[in-house]
């Protein structure tokens, strides 16, 4: 009972997991939870030392979604409105976060849940996780994991999941394109290992630029995405580990590690 709602480890390589930690509620989000959720992920977004997030959840199930019996305690229009917003910015704040966000999933990942899967930029499962935003089967429309799911998979998958409540295995979500990776439970740790140390092996600059572009550009039109993708790669070049990179496939060598960040890139990043 006296353990914290969110676990924070950091390895060597700046690689960090937020471990959600109410496992005898299904690590159901909660205000609390959403607070220290969202205050982790504000002191990571201003850490250039971290190079990849890792957002997993401890016991049976990743997450059954906002806890209800707190929401029908305070049965209000306004209370509902002010938890919605802090669940908006906890889901954008993965978004926003300049290194990749990669969720790890077992067992259930329900509503908010589901779309906190959604949220994260990866995700891989075990084989034995299910997927749903099951809000309707009480008669609640899942609205705002709706925004994350119609942004992942097809839009009439998506809207049948939402009004009919159904879950869908980990075989299913990776089909439709909701998690990258299927793991067997006993090598789910592996295969998130093998996706976290190609990351890592990349430039954080590019990356970063990257990820931010990769945002912006699917939430606008094509001759504006062209726009803002050619101004972005064009000072990534400008960064001396792509300068490096090229120099070196060119030259048929190693490339060397650059450690300096040139202030054209990080103005952009």
């Amino acid at each position: 009972m006296n353990e914290p709602l969110l676990l924070q480890h950091r390895d060597e390589r700046g690689v960090v997991t937020l471990t959600l930690n109410r496992p005898q509620a299904f690590n159901a989000l909660s205000e609390a939870m959403l607070a220290a959720l969202g205050e982790a992920l504000a002191a990571l977004a201003e850490d250039e030392t971290v190079r990849a997030v890792v957002l997993g959840a401890s016991g049976k199930a990743f997450c059954a979604g906002h806890d209800l019996k707190e929401m029908r305690a305070e049965p209000s229009l306004e209370y509902y409105q002010q938890l919605f917003a802090q669940c908006t910015e906890v889901m954008l704040a993965v978004q926003r976060l300049p290194v990749p966000v990669i969720a790890r999933v077992q067992g259930l990942a329900t509503a908010a849940g589901c779309q906190l899967v959604a949220m994260c930029d990866m995700a891989v499962a075990s084989s034995d996780a299910r997927f749903a935003v099951s809000g309707i089967n009480v008669g609640l429309f899942c609205a705002t994991p709706g925004v994350a799911l119609s942004r992942n998979v097809p839009r009439k998958a998506a809207f049948e999941m939402l009004v009919t409540g159904k879950f869908i295995s980990a075989d299913e979500a990776q089909v439709l394109g909701l998690i990258n990776q299927v793991s067997v439970p006993e090598q789910l740790d592996d295969d998130l290992e093998a996706l976290i140390a190609t990351i890592v092996a990349k430039p954080r600059v590019a990356i970063a630029m990257g990820k931010a572009l990769f945002y912006r550009q699917i939430e606008v039109g094509i001759e504006s995405a062209y726009a803002d993708a050619g101004a972005t790669m064009a000072c990534n070049m400008m960064d001396p580990s792509a300068l490096e990179g090229v120099a070196a496939f060119i030259e048929k060598r190693p490339a060397v590690a650059q450690t300096a960040v040139s202030s054209s890139a990080k103005a952009d990043i």
